[in-house]
This record gives structure tokens, sequence and C-alpha cells, in this order.
């Protein structure tokens, strides 16, 4: 019994941390495309160990709170986070050093605008 109220309680927290990425943008606020990847292993970022989904946002990495890296596909992949950095769409705020993800979409290589490519 004891074990089913843990598992219950893990999916609600779950549930809710997971709640709050929108699945479309706030036609309200605005959307940035920023580069994205592991924040550890492709932007250096150090105050955490493992691997963690981070953002560049005018030069400057942030890991991000709302989602992770493991729910955008494999990490460890040729085009996983690990291995690449990548493009999204991204609504949020920086705040405690941190970008609080509200809506993240990963863009495919060939919905990346011109002026965003290398």
């Amino acid at each position: 019994m004891k074990s089913l109220f843990v598992a219950a309680a893990f999916l609600f927290i779950a549930t809710t941390a997971s709640a709050q990425l929108k699945s479309t943008p706030d036609s309200k606020k605005k959307v940035q495309i920023v580069e994205t990847s592991c924040g550890q292993c492709q932007f250096a970022l150090k105050t955490k160990k493992g691997c963690d989904l981070a953002v560049r946002i005018d030069g400057k990495a942030y890991f991000v709170e709302g989602t992770t890296i493991d729910e955008h596909g494999d990490a460890h992949a040729k085009d996983g986070f690990c291995e690449a950095i990548r493009m999204a769409k991204v609504q949020g705020k920086v705040k405690d050093d941190k970008f609080k993800v509200t809506y993240f979409q990963l863009l495919k290589p060939e919905e990346v605008p011109a002026e965003k490519k290398d």
C-alpha cells in the first residue's frame, strides 16, 4: 500500500511539472529562436552534474526548468543534445540564472530561419 501511495505521489508531481509546458505558444508573448543542447556536454556549464537541457540566449547559456533533456529524444543519439547543438522556438524568461520555459518546440534543420544558421 505504501508503494502505491509513493507511485501515485510521483505520478502527480510528474504530471504537474509537465503541465506547465504548453503545446502552443502564447500569442501575447514573444517567441524566441534559441540554441539548445546539453548544458554540460555542449555549453560547458558546471553548476550541475550529469546531462541537463540548456538554452543559449544572446551568447549566455542557462539551464532550463519546465522541460527535461529526456523529453526530446535520445540525448546521446547522433543528433541528440549531448552530441549536437540544435535550435528551438521557446517562450519563457530568465529568472535566478535559469530559463523558466513555458513553450518549447525543437526545430528540424530545415525549419531554422536562414538568419539563425551558421
